[in-house]
């Protein structure tokens, strides 16, 4: 997409490169990256400078096993945190394909559970280092105001959202830490879906958000 203004930091790309992101997380990154020109040229710039830094590294002996035992570990499934961008392109589906290969197709094999308000959100399975879970909020309803006790990354897929920082409409990502507490509002026209990620709970500002949050798993 050309008309993505919020991009990927430099250091979330190279962590991404490195496959030294939480797999939630590398989800987030693989699907922006799906869907934003520019990320994906930084990335490739990343992976590329990666490579030549394995080049230059002195080998190292390894076990007769090491090659037997990655086999193992790939067949397991255990090695499953990094996720792949798809650079094809997208055609109708809202969902960008690594995000589709989680849900099993595009927005009608998702999954949705009702959080209040004409909210609903349906929860990825992911590695428990961080949590992902996407959100389908209506047109002009706000989420409750809401402070981080760690990094929240949030895609839009659909529609767009306001808060206090920006607007942020399709390929956008917003980045949140610590310092910062907002509201998000979709935006009036269309429906917002999101993708987020979290490596903490978040903080709700009220007593009711507060309350429910144990059940939503926020």
């Amino acid at each position: 997409m050309s008309n993505v203004k919020h991009h990927l930091t430099d250091s979330l790309l190279m962590a991404y490169s490195a496959g030294t992101l939480p797999e939630a997380f590398n989800l987030i990154v693989a699907a922006h990256v799906s869907m934003c020109d520019e990320c994906r040229a930084r990335l490739a710039s990343f992976d590329s400078v990666g490579g030549a830094l394995m080049e230059d590294t002195q080998t190292v002996p390894m076990a007769e096993s090491s090659f037997a035992e990655t086999m193992r570990l790939i067949n397991s499934g255990a090695v499953s945190d990094m996720i792949k961008p798809a650079t094809a392109e997208r055609g109708k589906s809202v969902l960008p394909a690594p995000l589709q290969e989680y849900v099993g197709g595009d927005l009608d094999k998702v999954k949705w559970r009702s959080i209040g308000m004409g909210v609903r959100q349906a929860i990825l399975p992911t590695s428990r280092q961080a949590s992902a879970r996407l959100l389908y909020i209506p047109a002009g309803t706000a989420v409750p105001d809401h402070g981080h006790r760690g990094m929240e990354l949030t895609l839009v897929l659909q529609g767009a959202f306001v808060d206090e920082t920006d607007r942020f409409g399709p390929g956008d990502i917003e980045i949140a830490d610590e310092s910062l507490n907002h509201t998000p509002i979709a935006d009036i026209g269309a429906d917002c879906i999101c993708l987020a990620a979290t490596d903490a709970r978040l903080r709700f500002n009220k007593l009711i958000p507060r309350i429910a949050q144990p059940f939503f798993r926020i």
